[in-house]
């Protein structure tokens, strides 16, 4: 049964968060309530960057797992730690191409399958939250697209989904009548759980984010996510040195805060960084993002402390890199834009073929994998490893082997066959 289109109003506080749907039903099949919007594209500045909204509080930027289930939050948690495992899953560009009927059924084989992973023998094998790596709607970042593109396909998704924006998010155009990342902050970052308009029927209600950049505590895990902006590419978390840059330097301070404090509490869990823009990325259509690279390197480098992966989406596929640093540590580059919009192939490399893996981009860079498929990342932590596992769709939801896995052991930062 198909569920209500959503009307104009306001969001409706409530004391407890909302996930599925208390029954299964079909997938939407066509667009409820709006035309392609590609003609809006010639009315984009696509030099012009946006600036970085502030957090609700700037003195707190962390969200917890407790926090996110409500008043079931201390008992998940504590779940969490008896079993010593905690899995989540991890995607971006899930948001279908407007007016493509058929791209509605991509991002239901995706959401399908993730739903799936609540089906376990082993509870501690089902996901306790869906971290969105950005472009949760597609083209812009407008309220009327969030039923379509992210209520109605992730409607029986039972768990928290909290999200850092990508570039669909907040790009708008020239006359636009909404500002950038108003409906990302509205059912992302409401200072409390809400039913907003943007939802129709659905149950889902709002996330409670500080922000669209913040620290994700998960106990055994922690996710700092940042904004990379609103251009195609190059993703952009700092000013860059510009005086004129409408982007301020707030994320690179928030960053270094955040692993400073990391390194001086003796955090002993998974460290990971999440921003939609890719640092690495091969021949296609997005590219890599070497300047907000450098801001990435310069903050681990500061403070003395690194993550134990960079998870991105952006480019529509899957991508799997490996950096080893001088010390032998190796520090595995994601890119997962493979949640459901128009995947994309990577192009040959020159001299014609399609790139054989693993390749070898420089002395500190490995290419190990990629798959222009739809799926999603299904990632596991214990105190003493962290997997990254990769599914794809079309194997059905039936099949729960992955089709490409990297496991980093949190101690020696290295990579291993180890099992979680």
């Amino acid at each position: 049964m198909q569920s209500s289109i959503p009307k104009p109003g306001r969001a409706i506080a409530t004391t407890e968060p909302h996930f599925a749907e208390p029954t299964p039903s079909t997938d939407l099949r066509s667009f409820t309530d709006r035309k392609p919007d590609s003609q809006y594209y010639k009315m984009v500045n696509a030099r012009l960057l946006q600036p970085i909204p502030a957090p609700r509080d700037p003195a707190n930027v962390t969200l917890t797992l407790a926090d996110v289930w409500g008043s079931a939050g201390t008992p998940k948690v504590a779940a969490m730690k008896q079993a010593k495992k905690l899995v989540f899953h991890c995607v971006g560009d899930t948001g279908p191409s407007p007016g493509a009927e058929s791209s509605l059924a991509s991002v239901s084989s995706v959401a399908d399958k993730m739903v799936a992973d609540f089906k376990e023998a082993d509870p501690s094998d089902a996901p306790l939250f869906f971290y969105h790596l950005g472009d949760v709607v597609y083209s812009f970042g407008e309220a009327q697209y969030y039923y379509d593109e992210f209520f109605e396909p992730f409607r029986e998704y039972n768990a928290p989904i909290i999200a850092i924006p990508g570039n669909h998010d907040g790009v708008t155009y020239t006359g636009d009548p909404s500002q950038s990342l108003n409906a990302f902050l509205q059912n992302f970052c409401s200072s409390t759980f809400a039913k907003t308009a943007d939802s129709g029927s659905l149950r889902r209600t709002s996330m409670i984010q500080p922000g669209v950049y913040f620290t994700f505590d998960a106990t055994l895990v922690r996710i700092l996510g940042l904004y990379s902006n609103v251009l195609e590419d190059p993703g952009v978390i700092s000013s860059e040195g510009s005086k004129s840059s409408p982007v301020s330097d707030v994320q690179l301070a928030f960053l270094q805060d955040q692993l400073a404090q990391i390194k001086k509490t003796g955090f002993a869990g998974a460290i990971l960084v999440a921003v939609h823009h890719p640092p690495f990325s091969g021949p296609g259509v997005h590219g890599p993002s070497p300047r907000m690279l450098q801001d990435l390197d310069s903050a681990f480098s500061k403070t003395g402390c690194y993550p134990h992966a960079i998870l991105s989406g952006h480019a529509h596929n899957y991508q799997r890199f490996t950096r080893t640093a001088k010390n032998g540590s190796q520090t595995p580059y994601i890119v997962a834009g493979c949640g459901g919009h128009s995947i994309s192939q990577l192009k040959p490399l020159k001299g014609g073929g399609a790139i054989r893996t693993p390749l070898k981009v420089n002395d500190t860079l490995t290419f190990d994998k990629y798959f222009a498929e739809y799926g999603y990342l299904r990632i596991v932590v214990t105190p003493a490893l962290l997997r990254i596992e990769y599914h794809q769709a079309a194997a059905g939801v039936d099949t729960k082997s992955a089709a490409d896995t990297v496991t980093v052991d949190l101690k020696t930062r290295k990579l291993t066959t180890a099992l979680p």
